[in-house]
């Protein structure tokens, strides 16, 4: 096999040796390797080709961390096909989370994901994709985005909603 050198948090290397203890591997190597693998395979659904799918994108971030929130809004804009929903709230004292709601094929969604896995200062990305084409035609609307998307805060949301019955 072939070694390879990576970089990571003292702290997260400290909870991969700690999850490969508690769980029954060899090592780190064993734990990064299903890791690996796991994440290559998400996507490789042959299920979910060719249809419509609508998925779920939560980021957690630091609220000190300024380049992670401006890296959300650029994805955003440059994936404006396919979120049809983004909501910002804050969680706790000194955290921010991103949630975005997106309609597309896999291509574009997995597209999404891989560039907000790629940012530097994300705390956690977690995600689900679901099918919705065996919804039926027009299920999700025209064109398939809802009317209440947009940037608001969670104050906004809930100020929009207030005065609709």
């Amino acid at each position: 096999m072939t070694v390879v050198s990576v970089s990571m948090p003292e702290e997260l290397l400290e909870r991969i040796d700690q999850f490969s203890e508690e769980h029954g591997y060899t090592g780190r190597s064993e734990v990064v390797r299903e890791a690996s693998r796991n994440l290559l395979g998400e996507f490789e659904d042959a299920k979910l080709e060719d249809r419509a799918l609508m998925a779920v994108v939560t980021v957690l971030f630091n609220y000190e961390t300024t380049s992670v929130e401006e890296r959300m809004m650029r994805l955003r804009h440059e994936h404006e096909g396919i979120v049809a929903s983004n909501f910002h709230s804050h969680v706790g004292s000194q955290y921010c989370m991103e949630l975005f709601v997106l309609e597309g094929c896999l291509e574009e969604i997995s597209t999404f994901v891989g560039k907000v896995r790629a940012t530097k200062d994300t705390l956690t990305v977690d995600y689900s994709v679901t099918p919705v084409d065996e919804f039926g035609a027009g299920a999700l609307g025209e064109g398939g985005a809802h009317a209440h998307g947009g940037h608001g805060s969670a104050e906004d949301t809930e100020d929009a909603s207030a005065g609709e019955d």
